[in-house]
């Protein structure tokens, strides 16, 4: 028999409607001529600005009036489907962005369009506005891959692609003649199965805690969006919606002993760990006949905490459990983390040993109604 693709839910996504997005910074709102376009001129027209349109299929334009002719059709179309980009203290127009090439059928969708003006460049509402765009695809309209495209020689449109964490997929040559000129493009997408973890990273990144007093970001999106953590042993991936089956069994096999010496049923049993992939950096280890080992990591201001680190058994014995240990170390040291936290439960007297040998020591014993948690820490700035 031919192979075949895995089947999947045929159902059509929703799409986009005509309706605000809100964030903290900015708002997404329909695009409207007569509120939007003239603050929208103002801010890119003049020679100083012509470079702000370089990549764009139109523009720059001669007169308000031939921008405003460009821009009273295209605030009509459903697709593209335009918004302005308003910031929230005042309503200024920082721009406009697109869905386009909505393919509801395929649950596919495709950003575009971009514009900044030069006050939403390299600020928090720029990276906000492409959160809410991806969020708002992939949790409430139910797509399952959404496209980024641009011009092969747009070098900070490429840049940001992958910063928000977006897979190069290849350049389509010859694909396009705009403005006289050709057009190669390059290709990027970002898989349903793949948006949890790039959401926690966006959000981690909008943090408040994120930013010093004058505004400065203090870990880079692109940091926190890591797709790897390289180690002398071995190569830790981020971890994405296919794996949650194999997540839960090695789960599963790794705590099955704990039962016993627990009474209860461990805490990483507990857990749905499609909302954990959606809350928590997951990173995985591949042996060769499956996962060999799962760490789950809690990012949180002052430091970082162990929520999970599990060996598969068929991996027991080969130093896995010391490289996750290690990945835990190297992940704290990248986040600007200086101390590394963990817990266990206090009947797991040799889960504490290994800890205590590592460099870890007790902070406190937690009583719960269940059970008796030992937190421990150790300083790794």
């Amino acid at each position: 028999m031919l192979p075949l693709g895995e089947p999947v839910d045929a159902a059509p996504a929703c799409r986009p409607a005509r309706e605000a997005l809100d964030g903290r910074f900015i708002t997404l709102v329909p695009f409207d001529v007569e509120r939007h376009g003239p603050g929208l001129f103002a801010a890119t027209q003049g020679a100083e600005h012509d470079w702000l349109w370089a990549y764009l299929g139109a523009g720059p334009f001669a007169d308000y009036a031939a921008f405003e002719e460009h821009y009273r059709a295209a605030a009509t179309r459903e697709d593209p489907l335009l918004f302005a980009i308003l910031d929230v203290r005042d309503g200024a127009v920082l721009g406009h962005v697109t869905y386009l090439r909505i393919d509801a059928a395929n649950r596919v969708i495709e950003v575009g369009n971009i514009l900044y003006v030069p006050a939403l460049m390299r600020t928090p509402g720029g990276t906000e506005a492409m959160y809410l765009m991806a969020r708002h695809v992939f949790e409430e309209l139910g797509y399952r891959r959404y496209e980024w495209k641009c011009n092969a020689l747009n070098a900070p449109s490429r840049r940001a692609a992958e910063r928000y964490g977006f897979v190069f997929e290849g350049v389509f040559r010859h694909h396009m003649i705009v403005k006289g000129r050709n057009r190669d493009t390059a290709w990027f997408s970002m898989l349903a199965e793949e948006w949890p973890q790039r959401a926690v990273a966006m959000e981690a990144w909008l943090a408040a805690g994120n930013f010093d007093a004058e505004g400065r970001q203090i870990v880079p999106l692109a940091v926190l969006n890591a797709n790897a953590l390289e180690l002398p042993g071995g190569t830790l991936r981020r971890a994405s919606l296919d794996d949650l089956d194999s997540i839960r069994t090695v789960q599963q096999a790794a705590y099955a002993s704990n039962r016993i010496l627990l009474g209860v049923e461990p805490v990483p049993l507990l857990w749905d760990y499609a909302q954990i992939m959606r809350g928590r950096e997951v990173w995985v280890l591949d042996g060769e006949k499956g996962l060999a080992g799962v760490l789950v990591l809690h990012t949180r201001p002052d430091d970082l905490v162990i929520d999970s680190l599990s060996v598969a058994p068929m991996a027991q014995g080969q130093g896995v459990g010391n490289l996750l240990l290690a990945a835990g170390e190297v992940r704290a040291r990248a986040l600007g983390r200086r101390t590394l936290r963990l817990y266990t439960g206090e009947p797991l007297a040799a889960n504490i040993h290994w800890y205590r040998r590592k460099g870890y020591s007790i902070e406190r014993v937690e009583q719960m109604p269940d059970r008796r948690l030992v937190h421990m820490a150790k300083a790794v700035g």
